[in-house]
């Protein structure tokens, strides 16, 4: 029997306790030593307020809380607490309150002193903003000079900051009801965190203008304080939450997109060791990538031709050049060495090494890397009559920060991942909200050149903010780690679902999440780190994720059908006619059972198939568990946490 927090995150690390608080109409939740979800009646005002410290691999580490003192009286709330925050870099012991009066205003306090020097590259309060109520609405913004800028949070994902040395902040979360957040005890500014997926503008301390990572004194203090406060007619009670979600369908829409998996050279032979498991999903494409400067790059591409073969899918070329040499000799290179492996890929795509790394706004960038155009020639005349793609395999923050020349190009993509900042389980179900506005600003500079994201992953397949990956021997939820345990779990199948849907609904042409076999694998295979309650279950053949890959697969070509959730943080669906059937696919993003009703649901004999912690080891053991379908009746239905589901509906 497997432990259920496995089926669930891939891990047996404890969840965050959580208490939510009142402060008059406003609540928040109280979850390690962070002020999350802040609300005035309905409507999200403030996503967190958080002490954070960044090591100098831009990772953010938790800390260790003692001393917590919680009292709740007369409509309001007083938290403080002790903190101890340890890094690779040092460490840094803290105090924090927070208090929450009858009118509404929450005050933050925290005072940290580390008694040697402290090397970091960022520490001290960051204020998370929703996207809901704040993309495209005015804002006034209080400079540290005291001059009151008149703006709006961009529409767009902004390249660079958004707003500088900042002092507060207005908006309105309600008509007539004004938010004022304001900060003391250094510089903050703004930037737009959807560039890097996720779901939030972020305002921080300490400008990137100035050097990174920097040394806090030992036996120094840093005292930082952020209010907030509000004016005009307040709702009097707060809100209450929860409740049935409805998905409603409507009519035909475009094409659902092509899906495929990444393979890495170093997952190359592991993959092949689980190509006939792989072939059970149907993935239309394989993004193999090789990094010339790699010693022996060239004996991985046998393999992924293999690979390719056995699987029965296309291959897209993904090709690293180092930039030593002019883009033609080092493209052409890889091109020959192609042809020699019998690789003939359906498309390429090259990057140079120097654009994998990031290089924040006013940082300046290598000298000497080639320009699109010198690529996009070089590669043409590489692999002629081979479709071209061009943009990043980094984030989308890269891309938006270097153009690629779209009308040049057969298409245009970017990877994400979504562990950059944040890692908890509910910032990373709220990071797809993130996905249609990189979307829409993706589209608004490429035009209508074809659009294919990926890879895609909850965990990183690289650090382009570091040294290397944050390592994760213990399977704990981390940033900017490539051992991700959630992956493995149901909450792994939920996300790629929630990802997938916002792909269709964007009409792009494809997308590649998830791999064979490896860390994003979807085919089980013994790897070097521990893969908790599966590794000695027999049997195991795949992850839960393997059943969404495969369900969605195959539905490359079909006409998509409109499905809406009345709330999308907490439902995810997506819908599409395949064989006079209408197949809707619903995921749970909670750990949390959810009730779901149906609309517009068409008339016809319906099945229905679910993939929870009751059939998790049965699904795991068998590929075609998706096949698997009862008879179902009726316009509601319960999903359990994380829980998939497909229904079936007609002819």
């Amino acid at each position: 029997m497997i432990d259920r927090a496995i089926k669930l995150f891939g891990t047996g690390e404890p969840l965050p306790e959580q208490r939510r608080l009142t402060a008059g109409p406003v609540t928040a939740t109280l979850e390690n030593g962070q002020l999350r979800w802040i609300k005035l009646g309905e409507a999200e005002v403030i996503r967190a307020i958080a002490f954070l410290i960044r090591d100098c691999n831009w990772s953010t580490c938790p800390p260790d809380i003692s001393n917590l003192e919680i009292e709740e009286r007369d409509g309001g709330f007083r938290v403080s607490f002790d903190a101890l925050t340890c890094t690779a870099d040092g460490d840094l012991p803290w105090h924090a309150e927070f208090r929450g009066t009858p009118d509404g205003t929450i005050h933050c306090e925290a005072a940290a002193r580390p008694e040697q020097d402290f090397r970091t590259c960022r520490t001290g309060f960051v204020i998370l903003h929703p996207l809901d109520g704040v993309v495209g609405r005015p804002m006034a913004i209080e400079h540290v000079d005291g001059t009151v800028e008149r703006t709006e949070a961009p529409e767009s994902i902004a390249a660079d900051q958004c707003f500088l040395y900042v002092r507060a902040m207005t908006h309105e979360p309600l008509p007539g009801v004004r938010a004022t957040i304001r900060m003391e005890g250094d510089a903050w500014e703004t930037e737009d965190h959807r560039n890097w997926t996720d779901a939030s503008f972020k305002t921080y301390s300490r400008p990137l203008e100035l050097p990174w990572p920097y040394t806090v004194p030992g036996g120094t203090e840093m005292r930082h304080t952020v209010t907030l406060s509000f004016e005009g007619r307040l709702p009097s009670e707060p809100a209450v939450e929860g409740g049935p979600v409805t998905v409603t369908l409507g009519g035909e829409a475009g094409p659902m997109p092509r899906l495929g998996l990444s393979v890495l050279p170093e997952d190359a032979e592991l993959a092949l060791s689980v190509a006939d498991v792989v072939k059970q999903a149907g993935p239309r494409h394989l993004n193999c990538r090789i990094d010339l400067r790699d010693a022996g790059w060239q004996k991985v591409l046998p393999r992924y031709r293999e690979l390719a073969e056995r699987v029965g899918a296309e291959v897209v070329l993904e090709v690293i050049i180092p930039g030593s040499e002019s883009p033609a000799t080092e493209i052409g290179r890889a091109a020959t060495a192609s042809e020699a492996a019998g690789l003939r890929p359906a498309a390429v795509v090259v990057t140079p090494a120097a654009d994998l790394k990031s290089y924040p706004p006013g940082t300046p960038g290598p000298e000497g890397v080639p320009s699109g155009q010198e690529i996009v020639g070089a590669t043409r005349a590489a692999f002629p009559g081979v479709r071209l793609g061009g943009g990043m395999l980094s984030n989308f923050t890269e891309l938006n920060r270097k153009r690629p020349p779209a009308q040049l190009l057969d298409f245009v993509t970017h990877a994400t991942s979504t562990l950059i900042h944040a890692c908890d389980d509910r910032s990373v179900m709220e990071n797809l909200e993130s996905i249609p506005h990189i979307i829409r600003s993706t589209r608004a500079f490429s035009g209508n050149v074809p659009y294919r994201i990926g890879p895609a992953h909850i965990g990183n397949s690289f650090n382009p903010y570091g040294a290397d990956y944050t390592p994760n021997p213990d399977n704990q939820r981390i940033t900017m780690v490539r051992i991700e345990p959630r992956h493995r779990g149901l909450f792994g199948a939920a996300w790629h679902l929630g990802y997938f849907s916002e792909v269709a609904k964007g009409g792009l042409e494809a997308a590649t999440m998830a791999s064979p076999a490896g860390e994003f694998g979807i085919a089980y295979a013994r790897l070097p780190h521990a893969q908790p309650g599966l590794d000695d279950t027999s049997g195991v053949k795949v992850y839960p994720v393997f059943h969404v890959i495969r369900g969605l697969a195959g539905a490359a070509g079909a006409r998509r059908v409109e499905a809406d959730s009345s709330d999308s943080g907490r439902l995810r669906c997506l819908a599409w006619r395949e064989d006079g059937r209408t197949r809707l696919w619903l995921a749970n993003l909670r750990d949390e059972p959810l009730e779901v009703g149906l609309a517009g649901v068409p008339a016809g004999a319906a099945r229905l198939w679910m993939l929870d912690e009751d059939s998790f080891e049965a699904a795991i053991r068998d590929p075609a568990f998706g096949d698997q379908s009862q008879p179902f009746a009726g316009d509601r239905l319960t999903l359990r946490p994380f829980a998939v589901a497909q229904l079936s509906v007609g002819g």
